[in-house]
């Protein structure tokens, strides 16, 4: 999806230097590293968090949620009326999946986990909490010039790799990178892939149509761009390792890719990004998955381990040998 739409002039700023864009807030460039010009507009208005005790994850407050509990980890949250301004989504997608069916979704995903999980966890679990919320991403544009390094099988004549390096243009665009405190970073790489990013519709909408359930909840952006220009340099970078291995680097088997990225353009829009938060229970513990809000077949989360059937496997694995070992030993002895 292409991120070229209008934004506020403030917003439109640009760096003396690079020309690259600033947003509210930047203190310096996200290019060059140029000191940003004091943004002299007003200041943003006090806003009300709800703010977890454990995961530190900050939520949009409203008296009518009435959500003393954590969306994402269930702990206690507090109001907090932070002193630093908070960012909000500029834009955000609609939920595509009901409640009823990503509770259907988690049920399936229990009974797809493997043998060595419980048999009848997809029955005995028990749904604590059933949680939608729109948690906090970017959506980066960035070009840039990526140098790299790699041995690759191309040719390798005798030995099984040769080394290869070189330089070239990248752009990247619609690179989704998680924002948020209360969604790991695993969660958020499953969850990533499977946004219909051709729906977005500005967060101002929210209140004018439906877009999701009714007691859907912002997660709010804690941390500006400006702050977080370690976690985008990061995910820019495993896409360029992505891109190179696709047919930059000659060879189809890869070592030892080492990447430098060197920005020349970057542009960022907050977006806020559906799914489901579940809480359950089996066998008195509690565990968490989270359902995609657009597709109900993507769910990831914990789940508990059926550790008689590993004893068990195990034990056969240590018979079979001993069994091996007994057969080679009365063979030579014959």
């Amino acid at each position: 999806m292409s991120m070229s739409v209008d934004v506020s002039p403030a917003a439109a700023r640009c760096c003396a230097r690079c020309q690259g864009p600033l947003e509210p807030g930047d203190l310096r460039c996200a290019v060059c590293g140029l000191a940003a010009p004091q943004d002299r507009g007003p200041a943003p208005p006090p806003v009300q968090v709800l703010r977890c005790t454990e995961c530190g994850a900050a939520v949009a407050y409203s008296a009518e949620a009435q959500a003393p509990k954590c969306r994402f980890c269930g702990a206690v949250t507090r109001l907090e009326q932070p002193v630093d301004p908070i960012d909000q989504a500029d834009w955000l997608l609609p939920f595509g999946v009901p409640p009823a069916q990503a509770d259907q979704a988690l049920r399936r995903w229990m009974s797809t986990l493997g043998f060595f999980r419980p048999s009848d966890l997809s029955q005995a679990a028990t749904v604590e909490g059933l949680r939608p919320i729109w948690w906090a991403g970017w959506l980066v544009n960035a070009d840039a010039v990526v140098s790299w390094t790699a041995d690759s099988n191309a040719g390798a004549r005798r030995s099984a790799w040769a080394p290869h390096a070189g330089q070239t243009q990248l752009p990247f665009r619609s690179l989704l990178v998680s924002a948020s405190r209360g969604l790991s970073l695993d969660e958020a790489r499953e969850l990533a892939p499977r946004f219909r990013l051709d729906q977005v519709v500005p967060v101002a909408q929210r209140t004018q149509q439906q877009l999701g359930p009714g007691d859907a909840v912002l997660e709010q952006f804690d941390a500006q761009r400006s702050a977080a220009r370690k976690i985008v340099s990061e995910r820019i970078a495993a896409a360029a390792e992505e891109a190179l291995k696709r047919g930059v680097i000659p060879g189809s088997a890869f070592r030892n890719v080492h990447v430098a990225v060197l920005l020349r353009a970057l542009e960022t829009r907050r977006v806020a990004l559906p799914s489901y938060v579940l809480a359950y229970r089996y066998e008195g513990r509690s565990y968490r998955a989270v359902v995609h809000g657009q597709d109900a077949s993507c769910v990831t989360g914990t789940a508990p381990i059926a550790w008689g059937k590993v004893v068990l496997v195990v034990v056969g694995a240590l018979a079979l040998i001993a069994i091996v070992v007994a057969a080679l030993a009365l063979t030579r002895a014959g």
